[in-house]
């Protein structure tokens, strides 16, 4: 490869060139990922600008960074570096990449359901068949729960990341059940209803626009007016910026679930209480979602989300990490990293995201993402510590008294009982 063929290549299409950089290290003393394979941003750049294409692409370090774009707003040149990173992705050769993510990404690409895991539309109508009748059955209050597919008209379409019909199933009856309080006219889709777009991770644009297309035509043919994504962070960011950056035609609005959660408990509709916690006393925290808050809304929907867990869980239990909304660290599982064998790396970069947590004191942390939960989960595992990692939706559906008994997989004995009636999978308020 000839010197400087990288950086004529990938930064003269972004914001900010390399030779424009200071080399003043901003960038790097907030990036969880400096140190990572010898790296960090701040060299990563120079190495571009200098022409060293053989050893920029000799390293794994653009596969460890998570494209959280925690170094863009300090840079004073404006440097797009997740940019840099993802078009260094797209020409690294395919036999190099990372299986994980490659093979998430194919397999997504087979289905018309965009499923990463595989799974197909009859097995996807099927599980929720099952997992709904099972809650009507089992369920108090809870008898006439429906949960619509290829509903036309629907004014939201929601999607649902592979992992929950294939792994854990009755996570999702947890969030249908929010939705059924909300009265809001909803529907599943057979095709497009994948919540992720590991393409966008693998550097892949075609397979990225793909998926995006594939979500797109059939929220089109649908007729539903707001595609709204459940607690992921990075599909919302996928679609949203595939949407605009591959001039896909489009007439419906993309939203997350976050904002309507903040909607409903406002109009009422939602009967959250935190009395439940006036005792116990429980402490929480959240972690901020990169791709939902930094990369997408901003502090807007970082707000709307401390809203809801404090009408949750009581304003004097819940207890913010520092930094915070967007300036918030990088948990360090999201660009695809979750997928990698980069599994010490993965520990080592979130170590930051750990002691925020442990700072806190809280006994649980909230995150609103699927990546964040397996990433902080595995975090907590590997170094023994002791808090909870929950979903969102999980601390709703207690504090308005319908989580049901086999819906508690990741409370602790402290809440395994709260909420419960005598004989009875769920206690009604």
């Amino acid at each position: 490869m000839l010197p400087n063929m990288l950086k004529n290549l990938v930064a003269s299409m972004l914001t900010g060139h390399v030779d424009s950089c200071l080399s003043c290290g901003a960038c790097a003393s907030g990036c969880p990922a400096s140190s990572l394979a010898d790296m960090d941003p701040r060299k990563f750049v120079r190495m571009l600008s200098l022409g060293l294409d053989e050893q920029v692409m000799a390293s794994n370090w653009v596969w460890m960074c998570t494209l959280c774009n925690r170094c863009v707003p300090v840079c004073p040149m404006k440097i797009d570096i997740p940019g840099l990173v993802y078009n260094l992705r797209n020409l690294w050769p395919r036999d190099k990449k990372p299986k994980g993510i490659h093979t998430v990404c194919r397999t997504a690409l087979k289905k018309n359901t965009c499923s990463s895991l595989g799974l197909r539309t009859g097995d996807w109508q099927f599980i929720v068949e099952e997992v709904v009748d099972d809650v009507r059955q089992s369920q108090q209050g809870f008898e006439n729960l429906r949960v619509p597919m290829d509903k036309k008209g629907a004014e939201l379409f929601l999607n649902q990341h592979s992992a929950m019909p294939v792994n854990e199933p009755e996570e999702m009856a947890v969030l249908w059940k929010i939705i059924h309080l909300s009265g809001v006219d909803w529907t599943y889709g057979s095709k497009g209803w994948a919540a992720e777009n590991f393409c966008y991770f693998l550097g892949d644009s075609s397979g990225w626009e793909q998926l995006v297309k594939t979500q797109a035509a059939a929220i089109e043919t649908l007729g539903c007016k707001v595609l709204v994504n459940t607690e992921f962070g990075h599909n919302f960011f996928a679609v949203r910026q595939g949407l605009d950056r591959f001039k896909i035609p489009h007439s419906f609005e993309v939203k997350s679930i976050i904002e309507y959660y903040a909607q409903w408990i406002r109009e009422g509709r939602l009967k959250v209480n935190s009395d439940w916690n006036l005792d116990l006393k429980i402490k929480f925290t959240v972690q901020d979602p990169c791709q939902l808050v930094r990369k997408s809304y901003g502090n807007f929907i970082a707000e709307e989300l401390r809203f809801v867990i404090r009408e949750a869980v009581g304003e004097e239990n819940f207890v913010d990490m520092y930094p915070n909304r967007s300036n918030n660290y990088c948990c360090g599982g999201g660009g695809g990293a979750i997928y990698t064998d980069f599994t010490k790396e993965r520990m080592d970069y979130g170590k930051i995201k750990l002691d925020q947590i442990l700072e806190t004191q809280a006994a649980y942390c909230i995150t609103p993402c699927s990546s964040c939960h397996s990433q902080i989960l595995d975090l907590s595992r590997h170094y023994g510590a002791k808090f909870h990692t929950i979903h969102l939706w999980t601390i709703l559906c207690l504090a308005m008294g319908v989580l049901g008994k086999d819906e508690r997989k990741y409370l602790g004995a402290d809440l395994a009982g709260v909420g419960l009636g005598v004989g009875s999978g769920v206690k009604i308020r």
